[in-house]
């Protein structure tokens, strides 16, 4: 599908759902939106699937992984050896996000879209590229790589979904992906470099210079236009995070909610609903990320997060995180009794 093809196909979301949701919640024996924020998701979840008795199946974390040619840059603390190791261990289930989402009942699926070094095949095997061009230097991909990396997130949705799965966790695995990601929200949220960029896993005072350097290199380098998000996402982002915006894009197409994770799923995210702006109502927020730029990008996507806990780790650890919120509200949701059931007459709205 072009771009042009999934932003015609993608529709609004269940404005009947999401009233008759929302109602649900109003007659439950508690003080009226007296769960905030997790109410409000599964009103949203109601109006994503068409459904007021909503049901998420089993959830998965597609787990994009990639390296970027930008660490040449000295940007990273780690080399890219890192990428492969971890992609491994996830298959392994032994990575943070495998350890939480076993807690959380969730599936990860590490997907190989462009790691530099051929990995183990228990990996989903989707390589497009080993590895981006450096950033500093030219565009990170072509344009006919950057679409295939969008319509591998795309087609792992479908295929997950008809697997069973509902709710989809966005996770990532890429040294170096802070530099990508930050670069992509500098141009097009037009906040200062300084003020997006952060010291990923644990920049010295001279890397984050490095890392500003590159990044506004980058940008002059390739001279992206804001108001097109897929040269910008073509030239300064990442397989991994063009993989992303592909699972945001999926969810919509598909009808199932994505749950963001942080910083760098965010800045995917950013990405795809500047691509298809109808895909950003299929889109939830887990956590802000202690990324500098964390809270920047949410309230770009008009997004608020369901943790506050300064979590940076990625993988999809936070989406997974949140997990267990939305299983709880979902609980009282489903279970509950309402006033009229406990003859108690119920709470009304008050000026």
């Amino acid at each position: 599908m072009t771009l042009f093809e999934i932003r015609q196909a993608i529709q609004p979301l269940d404005a009947a759902a999401m009233e008759a949701s929302r109602k649900r919640w109003d007659a439950i024996a508690k003080p009226l939106h007296s769960l905030g924020l997790l109410e409000d998701a599964v009103v949203k979840i109601a109006g994503i699937t068409g459904n007021v008795d909503v049901s998420l199946g089993r959830s998965a974390v597609l787990m994009m992984c990639a390296d970027n040619g930008v660490v040449a840059e000295g940007v990273t603390q780690t080399g890219q050896d890192v990428t492969a190791i971890v992609a491994e261990n996830a298959a392994k289930g032994d990575s943070s996000v495998c350890r939480m989402a076993r807690v959380a009942g969730a599936d990860v699926f590490p997907v190989d879209v462009g790691v530099a070094r051929p990995v183990n095949p228990a990996v989903r095997q989707c390589n497009i590229r080993r590895g981006t061009r450096n950033i500093a230097v030219e565009p990170a991909m072509t344009e006919a790589e950057a679409m295939a990396a969008i319509e591998t997130g795309i087609e792992l949705v479908r295929e997950k979904k008809a697997e069973g799965y509902g709710l989809f966790a966005l996770g990532e695995m890429g040294i170096g992906n802070t530099t990508t990601a930050s670069a992509i929200t500098a141009v097009l949220t037009g906040a200062p470099i300084e003020t997006v960029t952060g010291r990923g896993a644990g920049l010295s005072d001279a890397g984050l210079r490095r890392k500003k350097d590159a990044i506004a290199r980058a940008i002059a380098v390739n001279h992206p236009d804001s108001n097109d998000a897929f040269s910008v996402l073509r030239c300064l982002g990442g397989l991994d995070i063009a993989a992303l915006a592909g699972v945001c894009l999926g969810g919509a197409l598909n009808r199932v909610p994505v749950l963001l994770d942080g910083f760098i799923s965010a800045a995917a995210a950013l990405a795809a609903v500047r691509m298809c702006p109808a895909c950003g109502a299929y889109l939830l927020a887990s956590h802000v990320s202690k990324e500098p730029a964390g809270m920047l990008v949410l309230n770009a996507l008009g997004l608020k997060p369901l943790i506050c806990a300064e979590m940076c780790l990625g993988e999809g650890t936070g989406a997974v995180a949140a997990m267990p919120l939305l299983a709880m509200a979902l609980a009282v949701y489903d279970e509950m009794r309402t006033f009229e059931e406990i003859d108690v007459a119920a709470y009304t709205p008050q000026s």
